[in-house]
C-alpha cells in the first residue's frame, strides 16, 4: 500500500500563487507516477497534471500555461506549483499515484485525502 498526504491548500486571492506538495510513504517502489487531479462542487474529478520517474509530464487543458508540476524522488514528493490562479481553479486537490510503464496515463490506484484551493477576494 501507499500513503499520500497532501498539503499546501488555502484561500488566495486571484491571480495568487500556491504551491502544493505530496508526500508518499509506504510501497514507494510500487509507484513511478504521481499527479494531481481536482474536483469542484457538482463537477467530476479532472486531471491537473501528472509526472512520471522519467520526468515525462501530462497536463489538463486548464493548468497549460499557469501550472507545473515537478517530483523530488530522493523525498518522494511531488509538486504542484500553481500561478495565475482564478476563481475557476477552486477545488479540492487530490494527489494520486501509482505504475506506468512509461507515459503519464493516469488516474492510478493511490489517493490522498485531497487539499481544498479557494480562489476568491
Amino acid at each position: 500500500q501507499v500513503q499520500l498526504v497532501e498539503s499546501g491548500g488555502g484561500l488566495v486571492q486571484p491571480g495568487g500563487s500556491l504551491r502544493l506538495s505530496c508526500v508518499a510513504s509506504g510501497s514507494i517502489s510500487s509507484i513511478n507516477a504521481m499527479g494531481w487531479f481536482r474536483q469542484a462542487p457538482g463537477k467530476q474529478r479532472e486531471l491537473v497534471a501528472g509526472i512520471t520517474d522519467g520526468g515525462i509530464t501530462k497536463y489538463g487543458d486548464s493548468a497549460i500555461g499557469r501550472f507545473t508540476i515537478s517530483r523530488d524522488s530522493a523525498k518522494d514528493t511531488v509538486y504542484l506549483q500553481m500561478i495565475s490562479l482564478k476563481p475557476e481553479d477552486t477545488a479540492v486537490y487530490y494527489c494520486n499515484a501509482g505504475y506506468t510503464p512509461l507515459y503519464y496515463r493516469g488516474p492510478y490506484k493511490y489517493w490522498g485525502q485531497g487539499t481544498q484551493v479557494t480562489v476568491s477576494s
